[in-house]
């Protein structure tokens, strides 16, 4: 049927088959049986004929056929429900208990009015009739009782004794014996009702969502789809199992839900145990489809506390994945996930989630990452773990909160060494604080000296009673120049007060047992835990001897020659016997190596080092697109790039895009001065570029030429024809500098390059137009048909009004009132202002009294056509026509080769390869 946005298909038949569960049997119709499943032994037989009904074109309900919950003797088939309430019916059979699946017999049913049938009982069975009350009926079908629900308008089973009543926007939990209400939820629509195999859940299903609540219908979880639900079934083990067009997916009852496989047919499932699921097609051809249920079972363990399950599946199962890990992260269990997490970097992440300092240090070991090791010291300083925050620290080169770790662990030794660090490093400022700490006044007023300060110098050693470096310090000032400053006689000594009880250890932390996953890890990798405890301190005694400390001179190198002995290594002490070295091995006399680095030095031969890549070099290795290399500084390989992909041959009018665009390549910043500036290179792919993987960042976005369009628009809207090609035009050729990331953008960037095209062609003929003299008939009718023209064009509305009230009135003027009345009719559909409506309305009564057109024109409207660019003539369908590579404008045949009027860059009618300003273009 047709529609405002297109068209609408309706089915004339029910797709979806009839169908209940009874114990390991199924029930459902097809051909007019009705047929029985066994799910054990997968036996179909038909048990009996349905009589065929009367009313054209009946249907199975909504609700599914309720077989008797307890002995299939029963069953009752209402029918769909009817447009009209009163055709709307059910009926009731009795089952034959000898039924001959050859050629089954065909009861006699009950047949009586009513919109839904269910049942309540053994032997009793809820109507809801058109005047929508609840009618209780016994197997005679009967009444009993009667119920009145104004505002129902479907019932659902809801066990014995109970019924599910849906309104317009909730569904209601009824006692039908004590006819009150037990509970409410809200949900609208509601189309199908599934209840678990002990009836202590329930599943709600809508057209695009499914609300999960317990036995009193209070809510658990619900999930929204974007497509039709379309069945479902409870597994064993209480996860929800449900259909969609395409999908089957799961939905525990905490709320997490997931998709299983894919379909490449909708089918209904009607049972789930173990890995099968049992189902129907839409032909009603009982399948089974096997399906992958580790992942949700693996959450319901979580969800349940089933811990040896989880570790059993983690161990044995291919669960690794991010989805899991961020569902672990999520539910806290990072140690789960850190259990069978390979990944160095996710390891360290999640060891860092759950305060397992030791395995974060080993990944942090494995990464080696500046930013691993501060992350990992910042933890272990909240455990108080200074052993492996100084290990951090020392690894980061953190100098200064290494000696105040230093000081606030009482450990001076220490202290000494980083303060002779900083003195080899010629670090002023931190060789005077760590002299502060220690309270060494001597080195405090040594660094002062060497520093020039020599008045600090002198009070510092005055206050502190060092009166030779005083008297020393009182010598080297000049009377004439310098003053000698006064000491204050009320100073005192201040000193860092020493250490009663250093700390050796880390500081204890309570003890816990461990949880179920820390245990098994600590279990499976006891040597691990056995290397982790060993004191940092510890080594470098006894065997390593005194070779681990190296001697630093001044500068913080050590010489080769110095520190094997007093000979050097020429002359240091032989391989013990326990090296098995064996000098005197038979080697073949072509194997003349020459001497090694000394022999080289002797020489005079120098390799010099590979030079490296340059980050503009690699932006053009890892990109085609022309903008990353316009960005690298290689103006001929973008040239070449725009040439194949949009067929660019005049660079004139891209200069200033060019320059503007690799200004903003890279930055520059000042790092010493007298020396030249340096270069940084801002990446726009930075958490993941490397050394080989960069792309350069791109300041023109699509949304800044999207906002540029605005004002081209405004410049029309003002008639400022001229200056709003001019914008249009530089917005066309900035489309193929642009970077975007999806597929949407790509198309949106394409609508763009069309907007200009349409707005360039029409604007540079309306001012060609203006242009051409109106002395003669003929120059007054080539007017016309470019007015006319125009009005194909594809612009906003509030121009389309202003270019049809243009052609409306020239064509008046020329007397063509049937054309006239065209323009007219138009004008008035797109909703001009009043006024402007008003004289459209009084033109298009003048011209319907005299509908003819004067003078033969060069335009049919009902035909078709495109604009050629260059002649601004029509060039209708069928005809040979040759395009712009880049903005798609038409032109007649003679003009290829030649550049194109809209972009007045590319050449027409030339093969080439297409936009290309993304990415995804080149997979």
């Amino acid at each position: 049927a047709g529609h405002d946005g297109g068209m609408l298909v309706f089915k004339l038949e029910r797709e979806r088959p009839a169908l209940a569960v009874h114990g390991n049997s199924l029930f459902y119709v097809k051909d007019r049986f009705l047929r029985q499943l066994d799910f054990g032994s997968s036996r179909d037989v038909a048990v009996m004929q349905l009589r065929r009904h009367g009313c054209p074109g009946p249907r199975i309900p909504e609700t599914q056929p309720k077989i008797r919950p307890k002995i299939p003797t029963n069953a009752l088939f209402p029918p769909q429900r009817a447009s009209n309430l009163e055709n709307s019916t059910y009926d009731l059979y009795t089952i034959p208990k000898d039924a001959d699946s050859q050629n089954p017999d065909a009861p006699e049913g009950k047949r009586s009015s009513g919109l839904t049938a269910v049942w309540v009982a053994r032997n009793r069975f809820a109507v809801l009739d058109r005047m929508h009350s609840i009618l209780i009926k016994n197997l005679k079908n009967e009444i009993t009782k009667k119920v009145p629900v104004p505002n129902c308008d479907e019932i659902f089973y809801a066990g014995t004794g109970n019924l599910l009543l849906r309104d317009s926007d909730s569904i209601t939990l009824f006692d039908v014996q004590q006819k009150r209400t037990l509970a409410s939820v809200k949900i609208s629509k509601v189309k199908y009702v599934i209840w678990s195999a002990d009836m202590s859940h329930v599943a709600l299903l809508a057209k695009h969502a499914i609300l999960i609540c317990n036995r009193k219908l209070e809510s658990l979880c619900q999930i929204h789809e974007n497509i039709r639900v379309k069945s479902g079934a409870w597994d064993e083990s209480g996860v929800f199992i449900y259909t969609t067009s395409n999908h089957i997916k799961y939905a525990v009852t905490s709320g997490d839900h997931g998709i299983i496989r894919t379909l490449d047919l909708p089918i209904y499932v009607t049972r789930v145990k173990g890995n099968n699921v049992y189902c129907l097609d839409r032909e009603c051809r009982p399948r089974v489809l096997t399906i992958d249920p580790t992942e949700f079972r693996f959450k319901l363990a979580l969800i349940n506390r089933k811990y040896d399950e989880v570790l059993h599946m983690v161990r044995n199962a291919k669960l690794v994945g991010q989805s899991i890990i961020a569902y672990l992260q999520r539910k806290g269990y990072p140690e789960v996930a850190l259990h069978f997490v390979k990944d160095e970097k996710t390891r360290f992440s999640l060891a860092l989630e759950c305060g397992n300092i030791e395995i974060a240090l080993e990944a942090a070991k494995a990464l080696d990452d500046k930013g691993c090791w501060e992350k990992l010291g910042e933890v272990a300083l909240l455990q108080g773990n200074h052993q492996v925050v100084e290990m951090c620290y020392q690894r980061t080169k953190n100098f200064d909160r290494l000696s105040f770790l230093y000081l606030i662990t009482g450990n001076l030794e220490k202290l000494r060494k980083m303060m002779k660090i900083a003195e080899i490093r010629k670090d002023m400022s931190g060789h005077y604080q760590n002299a502060l700490y220690l309270g060494d006044v001597a080195e405090r007023v040594r660094i002062l000296r060497n520093c020039g300060q020599k008045s600090l110098a002198f009070l510092t050693a005055a206050t502190h009673g060092l009166d030779e470096e005083a008297e020393s310090l009182r010598e080297s000032f000049d009377p004439e120049k310098e003053t000698i400053p006064a000491v204050d006689p009320e100073a005192r000594l201040l000193q860092p007060p020493a250490p009663v009880l250093p700390l050796d250890t880390n500081w204890p932390l309570l003890t816990v047992s461990k949880g179920f996953f820390e245990g098994s890890i600590a279990g499976k990798g006891k040597g691990g835990a056995l290397a982790a405890d060993i004191d940092i301190d510890a080594v470098g005694t006894e065997g390593w001897g005194e070779d681990a400390e190296l001697q630093l001179d001044e500068d913080g190198f050590v010489d080769a020659g110095e520190g094997f002995g007093e000979e050097g290594t020429g002359k240091g002490q032989e391989e013990g016997g326990g090296w098995e070295v064996e000098e005197d091995l038979d080697l073949p006399p072509e194997l003349d190596v020459p001497a090694g680095p000394a022999g080289a030095a002797e020489d005079g031969f120098f390799v010099p080092p590979t030079k490296g890549t340059s980050p503009a070099q690699v932006w053009c290795n890892n990109s085609q697109l022309p903008v990353d290399h316009i960005l690298a500084g290689s103006f001929e390989t973008a040239m070449r790039l725009l040439h194949d992909q949009v067929g660019v041959t005049n660079f004139g009018p891209y200069k200033q895009l060019f320059l503007q665009t690799f200004s903003r390549g890279r930055t520059t910043f000042q790092a010493l001065p007298s020396l030249p500036a340096m270069y940084g290179y801002p990446h726009r792919n930075w958490k993941e570029a490397g050394v080989k993987n960069a792309l350069p960042a791109v300041g023109l976005k699509l949304n800044d030429l999207i906002q540029r369009l605005q004002l081209c628009y405004q410049l029309t809207t003002a008639g400022k024809f001229e200056e709003a090609v001019e914008k249009f035009r530089l917005i066309l050729l900035s489309v193929p500098l642009l970077v975007v990331d999806n597929k949407q953008e790509i198309a949106e960037a394409q609508q763009l390059v069309a907007i200009c095209r349409e707005y360039i062609v029409g604007l540079s003929m309306e001012i060609e137009r203006k242009k051409l003299p109106k002395e003669t008939l003929e120059q007054q009718k080539r007017i016309c048909e470019m007015a006319a023209y125009f009005t194909h064009s594809n612009l906003q509305p509030v121009h389309m009004i202003l270019v049809l009230r243009t052609a409306l009135n020239l064509f008046f003027k020329l007397k063509n009132f049937k054309s006239a009345a065209t323009f007219a009719r138009r004008l008035l559909e797109l909703g001009p202002k009043p006024e402007v409506a008003q004289q459209t309305r009084k033109i298009l009564a003048a011209c319907e009294k005299n509908p003819v057109d004067s003078h033969q024109l060069n335009y049919d409207q009902h035909n078709p056509f495109d604009i050629c660019a260059a002649s601004y003539r029509p060039i209708y369908r069928g005809k040979a026509v040759e395009k712009c590579p880049l903005s798609g404008a038409c032109y007649s045949p003679e003009f290829r080769g030649q550049i194109c009027r809209v972009t007045t860059v590319t050449e027409i009618g030339k093969d080439v390869l297409g936009l290309r300003i993304s990415p995804l273009q080149f997979r």
